[in-house]
């Protein structure tokens, strides 16, 4: 090898067809990700509470009619 070739090394390009290039070190940007306010377990623990709290209020109300 010439030592003219080992300092100029010239790329050689697709005279048809895509370029591809792959190595690159810059940051992609992507798309925020939406997460949910209340996890599905809060959703599901709070609708448990509700249900609990409307089983306690039947049965206080169900008590008082028996005492009258």
């Amino acid at each position: 090898m010439s030592k003219a070739s080992d300092d100029e090394i010239k790329p050689i390009f697709p005279k048809n067809g895509q370029l591809i290039i792959e190595d690159s070190q810059e940051l992609l940007m992507c798309k925020p990700r939406l997460i949910p306010l209340k996890s599905y377990t809060l959703e599901k623990l709070e609708k448990m509470q509700q249900e609990v709290q409307k089983i306690q209020k039947e049965y206080a109300s169900n008590e008082e009619l028996e005492e009258n």
